[in-house]
């Protein structure tokens, strides 16, 4: 077969051939480079990271082995403003560029404004781990106006730092783009600065929605006679923003396959807008529930909506357990509503459904405990 081989092939293309074959595997088996290798060492040994994370890291990052000295000036000044291992490891892996920083002209001013803002202790590590990208926009064309605008707000440093602490994108690239229109949206249309900080603090990544996105749900919500004054209005406004047109649609049509009307399904929006949140599996297996095993009214569900979200487990199944006891034992009445127990805080069912009647029936404290609570049903 080489014979015939030799014969078909000349000679300098049968070289070549091979020339590259060898290349292409050679290829494949070569070490990675010198720089690669040392910046994973050092990324290792003198910052912390775990292997595979300072693997993926030197991918697109390389220490220069003859020049430590700048990345190891940025790793000590973290340290002097009370960074610990685990933040300088972490901010790393987020933020590699981090080690090329100029830390007298670029990062200090940065940290010592937020210090003096309150951000001291642990605060600034945390901050800086959680959203490195703050650290990388100007202190005086993005950060001090971003603040500022937040205590226009929030008020106070306190209040601030409660809300980046949860949030941090607040004051990232992203603020100019929606944090910022969208607080405009919401002061246009008539909600106060009070219930807006309260917004900010409590649920602020709804602030992060396209402009586009909460200008069509201010939209609706007008379409539906939801007005900025009132309670519900900011929820509504969260948990619409959510959802796109096509998946708002969807979360009706599923209530009315369990049952709602439409006007049902918007009329309890208003009133308790957490609800559309839920998930199809948890509407339908807490629906059936509801019907079929205890035989509540439908209207009863719907007037008391809050049944819907509370945990089955833990809530609504060893509450059900109690009573269906307490029944079979005529200490309640047949007829008694059953939603008023269920919605009950767990002091109040305690005194009125267990404690007062563990004399009574014996073991009733185990059934509400859930040693029996999955038998019955």
């Amino acid at each position: 077969m080489s014979t015939h081989m030799n014969s078909n092939i000349p000679l300098g293309n049968l070289l070549s051939l091979i020339q590259k074959r060898f290349l292409k595997t050679s290829s494949t088996t070569l070490p990675p480079n010198a720089s690669s290798s040392f910046t994973v060492q050092y990324l290792v040994n003198s910052c912390g990271l775990p292997q595979q994370s300072a693997l993926s890291v030197s991918k697109k990052f390389q220490i220069d082995e003859n020049n430590t000295q700048k990345p190891q000036s940025v790793i000590q000044f973290l340290k002097s403003y009370d960074f610990q291992d685990a933040h300088v490891a972490k901010l790393i892996e987020k933020w590699p560029a981090v080690l090329r920083s100029r830390t007298e002209g670029n990062l200090k001013p940065k940290f010592d404004f937020f210090i003096t803002n309150g951000f001291v202790g642990q605060l600034l590590p945390q901050l800086a781990v959680l959203d490195p990208r703050i650290f990388r926009t100007s202190l005086d064309a993005h950060i001090k106006p971003c603040f500022e605008l937040l205590k226009r707000f929030l008020k106070s440093n306190e209040n601030i730092l409660t809300a980046l602490s949860r949030a941090p994108f607040l004051m990232s690239f992203s603020f100019n783009a929606t944090v910022r229109p969208n607080l405009d949206l919401l002061k246009k249309q008539g909600v106060t600065v009070d219930r807006v900080a309260k917004l900010l603090m409590s649920q602020p990544r709804s602030l992060q929605h396209s402009n586009e996105r909460m200008v069509y749900a201010v939209s609706y919500l007008k379409q539906l006679g939801i007005e900025p004054d009132k309670r519900m209005y900011l929820h509504a406004l969260t948990v619409f923003a959510r959802m796109n047109e096509s998946a708002w649609r969807k979360k009706i049509d599923m209530f009315k396959s369990v049952g709602w009307t439409e006007e049902e399904v918007l009329w309890t929006f208003k009133r308790f807008p957490c609800l559309l949140l839920s998930s199809e599996e948890k509407i339908r297996s807490m629906m059936d529930f509801f019907l079929n095993k205890m035989k509540l009214q439908r209207k009863t569900i719907i007037a008391n909506p809050a049944l819907l979200k509370y945990s089955f487990g833990n809530r609504i199944l060893p509450r059900c357990n109690v009573l269906k006891v307490l029944k079979s034992k005529k200490l309640i009445k047949g007829d008694t509503n059953i939603a008023t127990f269920l919605k009950l805080s767990e002091k109040d069912f305690m005194e009125r459904c267990v404690t007062k009647y563990e004399d009574k029936v014996p073991g009733l404290l185990e059934i509400y405990g859930g040693i029996d609570k999955g038998k019955g049903w």
